[in-house]
């Protein structure tokens, strides 16, 4: 399985996406740029980095990848494990891995790992679309006054050409109408002015004997009112939750291992109740298998605690099922 295409696309949408056992692609949004010397400009876009030191696994990969291949967790964190090593493998090898849309990474002289993003490809989604593009600048041209040049008697004078405008008075006759429409405006601005307010007043009285007739009514109907209870509250009854609900919102499982023989998973369950772990085993699954948790929990992080606490005192090998059983 190549698992870079799934990477890829985990990298639209979130900041780091961890390779269990081998490292983190990190991304950071870089605004737009625009180079003055070329004259080029380029849309905003996710800068795409590699830590070697995040290697814990967090889910998020393996997730994808058995939603998208329609499969299950564990064989998603196997294939990521078979992967990772034909990476380092390469590695060692060729000194340089290539990985398809993201980069290259490259070993140093001190075998640390060097890592060369794919200009490309822009994992930022709100510039999809965008490219980058070269502007020519922008010529200006200024526009010299026209002159004329007069050469009277071995003399040379300039002089600008100025245009001559001939203003020609225009009169107009006045029409005695316009006297009376002026007059009949003033009036009605005067008559507004007198009448807005007499109309103001009148509404306001109106409003307030509504108001008070509603009063009245409202304080009528609250003396006249009963008050009974027709029916009584009804007791309140406490349901206790079963352990088929609360197991089912405890998604996160510490997986011990998973045993072909039924009576070989028996006996690594006694191995575990005899820890003291809150140890099950599972049905057998579509593998023909028997898996067998060392415990389970209801947040990601108490099941990371417990499984580092389990993989330094009991099993290195031990891993976390993220699923509702």
């Amino acid at each position: 399985m190549k698992i870079e295409l799934y990477i890829a696309q985990l990298l639209y949408r979130y900041q780091c996406v961890t390779v269990p056992g081998f490292g983190a692609f990190l991304t950071e949004i870089q605004s737009a740029q625009l180079l003055e010397n070329s004259h080029s400009f380029f849309p905003p876009k996710k800068v795409i980095s590699f830590n070697t030191h995040i290697k814990n696994n967090d889910g998020l990969l393996a997730n994808h990848i058995a939603q998208a291949e329609k499969t299950s967790y564990d064989y998603a964190v196997s294939a990521i494990e078979y992967e990772v090593l034909n990476w380092k493998k390469t590695l060692q090898e060729n000194r340089s891995l290539s990985i398809k849309n993201i980069g290259v990474l490259s070993l140093n002289a001190e075998n640390n790992i060097y890592f060369t993003p794919n200009e490309q490809t822009n994992y930022l989604a709100q510039s999809f679309g965008l490219t980058s593009f070269v502007s020519p600048a922008v010529k200006r041209e200024v526009e010299l006054a026209k002159t004329e040049i007069v050469f009277e008697k071995s003399t040379a004078v300039i002089e600008e050409e100025k245009p001559i405008f001939n203003f020609i008075p225009e009169t107009r006759e006045r029409s005695p109408y316009l006297k009376y429409a002026a007059v009949f405006v003033i009036g009605l601005a005067i008559a507004g002015s007198v009448g807005y307010p007499m109309y103001q007043n009148q509404i306001a009285s109106e409003t307030i004997l509504v108001e008070t007739a509603v009063q009245k009514q409202v304080q009528h109907k609250i003396q006249e009112a009963t008050f009974f209870i027709k029916t009584p509250i009804p007791a309140v009854t406490l349901s206790l939750k079963s352990e088929k609900e609360v197991e089912a919102k405890m998604p996160y499982h510490i997986m011990a291992g998973a045993f072909r023989s039924e009576a070989n998973a028996q006996k690594r369950y006694n191995q575990l109740i005899a820890k003291g772990f809150k140890a099950r085993v599972l049905g057998i699954n579509k593998n023909g298998l028997y898996p067998v948790l060392y415990g389970s929990y209801s947040t990601f992080a108490e099941a990371e605690k417990e499984k580092d606490s389990i993989t330094e005192t009991d099993n290195p090998e031990a891993w976390i099922l993220i699923q509702s059983l």
